[in-house]
């Protein structure tokens, strides 16, 4: 999701037990606190965890997923139906559908958007996603401002058509980046679009104050029956995590969106008064230390194993408290693919340093760690420079902002590691290939990129090229084990050190209900708002 990867500290966001899981009722309002600022409601550029789940709320997409699980079901399509060679989707739209200006939608309304955020001068860090459709790379490329595969044979019915087959395409259609947006209002409010978004959500923004508030509020005409339930939210920016803990503790805050600072965590969860308005779900995460294949002396693979094989995984758990679980690939345990049976590198000082002198690095070298600058990131990085020391690796840590970690993170001649914490990939959909093409695929080895390691290997890609072209249905046991292979062939080239897979927690107010699910929403993230309300 994006960078929309939650630091320890954010993840950190928790919430009640079974004791709260309590049908809501229509009515209220909800407070949630964060300590910085939202940087924009646009559909087509936020990409981080804070608005995703803002965005949900506020756009709508032809897919969608079963609040609090990963199943696709259709949104604002009424049916769909895909050609027999997989490569032409044909949507019925439902009718009657509103946008928060009035307007009815219709289907010249989703190729607009689709149009929009493949549009190179939108800017969108979404735009790869929709490469598949027919007529992309003329959109990119300047050639055109219109997808050639993208048609509307009446107003309630979207065709589009695909380069060829791809397994994940109606994920890609439930993502925010395939959000469906009034023209008028983007042409109206321009690049600020972001800050008066104009949606077809179960809420819609009614106030924006920079740096103080947000308040949403119901939307009357929502084709869903029966939801939203809350009359409204209010986001109040600026907010101390500590404050805003103890204002949720006093019935002042019902979501404390920065979560329990890491140092307050377990006696927060340990304290019989406060343990029930914690939840705790899994998330499809993982949490990984880069090693620049381009970079000596990283591009030599013993080099890469050995850094694989002298950290402590146990010991990075240990530093956040517990609330992750040790790494061993890149697929975190709850995706499809992930090989249970694949036991990756062992912990082992004295085989590390073997490999070291084996790949002429007797006496180790010097080297740079570069970490996100919010706690608890430099202290794990202090935990991995500490176990590097032991095989002679004597890593000097760059603490920076995440904005120049990330700038630094694809350079060739820049960060030849870097350690994800806080930046972390949280997968955009449940599926593998997402795992793979913008973090380890060639096509993320470019500057500006998220494949930090610069790692290609084309065959691979082939591969993994492969699996996504297998859509349809007899075809997934087959997909899915390749991705499987796709991802322990990965481990041998040894680009990461996977860490650890981090869960999700998430603090409540007493008063609110809804299932605990959609409080660790893993498509949702952080919250599902659509769904939970007062009790």
């Amino acid at each position: 999701m994006k960078r929309k990867a939650l630091s320890l500290a954010i993840a950190a966001t928790l919430f009640a037990g079974n004791l709260l899981a309590a049908e809501p009722q229509h009515g209220g309002e909800a407070v949630v606190t964060y300590q910085n600022d939202v940087a924009t409601l646009d559909p087509a550029i936020g990409y981080d965890w804070q608005n995703w789940s803002m965005i949900k709320s506020l756009f709508d997409r032809l897919m969608d997923y079963k609040p609090g699980t990963t199943e696709l079901v259709p949104a604002l399509a009424e049916s769909y139906t895909v050609s027999d060679d997989g490569t032409e989707y044909t949507f019925v739209m439902k009718k009657g559908v509103k946008f928060h200006n009035g307007r009815e939608m219709k289907a010249a309304d989703v190729k607009y958007s689709l149009e929009r955020t493949v549009n190179p001068k939108t800017q969108s860090p979404g735009a790869g996603f929709f490469s598949s459709i027919v007529g992309y790379e003329d959109v990119t490329g300047g050639k055109s401002e219109t997808l050639a595969g993208v048609t509307t044979p009446d107003d309630y019915t979207v065709k589009i058509k695909l380069s060829q087959p791809n397994a994940t395409f109606l994920h890609i259609m439930a993502i925010n980046f395939a959000s469906v947006v009034p023209k008028e209002a983007v042409e109206k409010w321009g690049a600020d679009f972001g800050k008066h978004p104009v949606g077809s959500g179960a809420f819609e923004l009614q106030e924006w104050k920079l740096g103080q508030q947000l308040v949403f509020k119901k939307n009357p005409n929502y084709y869903r029956s029966g939801v939203p339930y809350l009359d409204g939210i209010r986001f109040e920016i600026g907010q101390d995590p500590t404050v805003a803990l103890l204002r949720l503790q006093k019935g002042e805050v019902d979501i404390a969106g920065d979560g329990v600072p890491p140092a307050q965590f377990l006696q927060f969860k340990n304290d019989p008064k406060q343990k029930g308005l914690v939840v705790t779900g899994d998330q499809l995460q993982t949490g990984y230390l880069t090693l620049k294949t381009t970079l000596p002396p990283f591009d030599n693979l013993k080099v890469r194993q050995a850094v694989n094989m002298a950290i402590s995984k146990d010991r990075v758990v240990r530093l956040i408290n517990g609330r992750a679980k040790p790494a061993n690939q890149p697929l975190p345990p709850a995706m499809p693919g992930y090989d249970t049976g694949f036991k990756g590198y062992p912990y082992d000082v004295e085989g590390a340093k073997k490999l070291l002198a084996e790949a002429g690095f007797e006496k180790g070298f010097d080297t740079e760690l570069y970490v996100m600058n919010t706690d608890p990131q430099p202290r794990i990085a202090q935990s991995i420079q500490q176990d590097l020391a032991k095989i002679g690796i004597r890593a000097q840590i760059k603490s920076l902002a995440q904005a120049n970690v990330i700038a630094a993170g694809s350079e060739k001649d820049q960060a030849p590691m870097v350690w994800s914490g806080g930046m972390a990939w949280i997968a955009d959909f449940p599926d593998p290939s997402n795992f793979y093409g913008p973090i380890l695929g060639c096509e993320g080895a470019v500057s500006g990129g998220w494949n930090w390691a610069l790692y290609c290997n084309k065959a691979l890609d082939a591969e993994a090229k492969r699996a996504d072209s297998m859509a349809k249905p007899e075809q997934q046991a087959e997909r899915i084990a390749l991705w499987s292979k796709v991802f322990t062939d990965v481990m041998a080239d040894a680009p990461w050190v996977p860490i650890f897979n981090e869960q999700r927690f998430t603090v409540r107010s007493a008063r609110m209900g809804g299932d605990d699910a959609l409080y660790v929403d893993p498509v949702h993230v952080p919250v599902n708002y659509d769904y939970i309300g007062v009790k």
